[in-house]
């Protein structure tokens, strides 16, 4: 994504020191040049905001009617990289010649910076994401356009190379046959620009390492970035440029000017810590002299540290540059003897001095002793109401948790009782309730006995009844047969005496 990575970073020492206009270095982007313009005090009618805009670089110059089309925002940061305000993101700007620049005019009220802890050391730091549509982008910065369609182009695999770079763009194609598979523009003037571009930074990189400046590499490290960020895949350019930086930077074998000099400048740096450590020198231009002396041993230092880091010198100036060290060292020697007489002739003043001072040590330290006393008591008084208060607050803390336990007792007894009173009231109801179904039930079977009986007795009354009469007519049966019988006997009586007359004699 573009907005992963700034385009460009530019860093502001100093900030509320600044009054005009500031202008960054020219930086370049999607084959495009630009510089970026800040008003620290507002620009126009902004008064009390910081003023931020990004513009065409050497916008004068290009050929008339270029234009750029371009996406892009602003992030403030401090010196610790904290986002302090990141504008909007503005889409498909359009820069020309009448609109060489776009910005934000109340980017930040300047009031943010006087918070503590916004701007640190008094530094910020700007950041600007760009986006450019190279296909909606073209500014001749590859070269003339007119001067170019004079000369003869050949095509190689969709770029439009000039003859005399046929065998150059033909041996990196051999090579690295894929390294412009992703290239991302389509627009020959473009392609033709980015080629440009490789070029160049390949032949840089071609040069002899010691031949480079440190800001024509930087030059070609940021090229060959923004080559990768296109779409060309440069790896294998990437590897040379870090051997060539390495190349660069070995240290000189021939170190013995510079162990000499190191050698000298540590003596040096015994002498004055001596002189430093030794006494105090009360005196204004010793002093001054000493802040001279230790500001030039600082600067020599650098000097030495450059050269241990690694920069190979050329013979004929490391030659020059170890004389000019030497002289340097000289003239820095002679400042030290100045500054030791000048302390000889104050150690007079310097022992007088010196002598008050102890004095007021002393009284200061008797003061200090008094003090740490007083501070001691206090601190055991302190302690033992500490220690007593500490006592009293476990003592109530204890007997709060007595009482928290004792109510918790309490209610758990309480709910005991409770919950065994309502469980009797309710045995006790379900039993009387029992008993009084019981006796519902015995009540009802009484009546039920009692209806039964009555009703037996109302049966047995009529059966008696029935009874009664039946016992009458079987009273008046049994009369009528033993009338009947007694007739039949009175009949065979009559018969037998009848037989018995007649001879007859009957059996019963």
């Amino acid at each position: 994504m573009w907005n992963q990575k700034p385009s460009f970073r530019f860093a502001i020492d100093n900030l509320s020191e600044k009054e005009g206009v500031i202008s960054s270095t020219i930086f370049k982007c999607g084959g495009c040049e630009w510089f970026l313009s800040i008003y620290p005090k507002g620009a126009r009618s902004a008064d009390g905001y910081l003023s931020v805009y990004l513009s065409v670089a050497n916008s004068s110059k290009l050929p008339t009617g270029w234009k750029r089309s371009i996406d892009h925002y602003f992030v403030l940061l401090n010196q610790s990289d904290e986002e302090l305000r990141r504008s909007p993101i503005t889409m498909g700007n359009s820069f020309c010649a009448k609109t060489p620049s776009w910005g934000y005019r109340n980017l930040l009220p300047l009031s943010k910076f006087q918070e503590k802890g916004v701007l640190e050391n008094d530094k910020l730091i700007i950041e600007v994401y760009i986006n450019v549509n190279v296909e909606a982008a073209f500014d001749g910065e590859g070269g003339d356009v007119s001067d170019n369609k004079k000369q003869k182009t050949v095509d190689i695999n969709g770029f439009q190379v000039f003859a005399s770079q046929v065998t150059k763009v033909g041996k990196i194609f051999t090579e690295h046959p894929e390294f412009a598979k992703d290239f991302k523009p389509t627009n020959q003037e473009v392609k033709t620009a980015y080629m440009n571009v490789l070029l160049r930074v390949i032949k840089t990189l071609n040069k002899p390492p010691m031949s480079l400046s440190e800001t024509r590499l930087s030059k070609a490290s940021s090229e060959l970035s923004e080559l990768m960020n296109v779409g060309f895949k440069l790896d294998w350019l990437k590897s040379k440029l870090e051997e060539v930086s390495l190349d660069r930077n070995k240290p000189d074998v021939d170190g013995s000017k510079v162990q000499q000099i190191e050698d000298r400048v540590e003596h040096l740096e015994l002498k004055l810590d001596d002189l430093s450590f030794g006494s105090k020198i009360s005196d204004y231009d010793n002093e001054s002299r000493a802040r001279q002396v230790e500001k030039l041993v600082k600067n020599l230092e650098l000097k030495l540290n450059e050269v241990s880091l690694g920069r190979k010198i050329w013979d004929d100036d490391n030659e020059a540059r170890a004389k000019q060290i030497e002289e340097r060292v000289k003239n820095l020697e002679l400042k030290h003897d100045e500054v030791s007489l000048g302390r000889k002739k104050a150690d007079d003043t310097n022992e007088s001095r010196a002598k008050q001072l102890e004095k007021r040590v002393k009284n200061l330290e008797l003061k200090e002793l008094a003090f740490k006393l007083d501070s001691l008591e206090r601190k055991k008084a302190e302690d033992i109401n500490e220690s007593l208060a500490k006592k009293v607050e476990q003592s109530v803390k204890n007997l709060a948790l007595m009482e928290l336990g004792f109510n918790k007792r309490l209610n758990t007894i309480l709910g005991d009782l409770e919950r065994k009173k309502s469980y009797e009231t309710s045995v006790f109801d379900s039993r009387i309730q029992r008993v009084e179904e019981h006796v519902n039930g015995l009540r009802f079977k009484l009546e039920s006995l009692i209806t039964k009986l009555e009703e037996i007795s109302n049966e047995k009354k009529k059966a008696d009844d029935v009874n009664g009469f039946l016992i009458q007519q079987l009273e008046q049966s049994i009369k009528n047969i033993e009338l009947m019988v007694s007739h039949v006997k009175i009949e065979l009586d009559k018969k037998k005496d009848k037989s018995c007359a007649d001879g007859f004699l009957l059996v019963d």
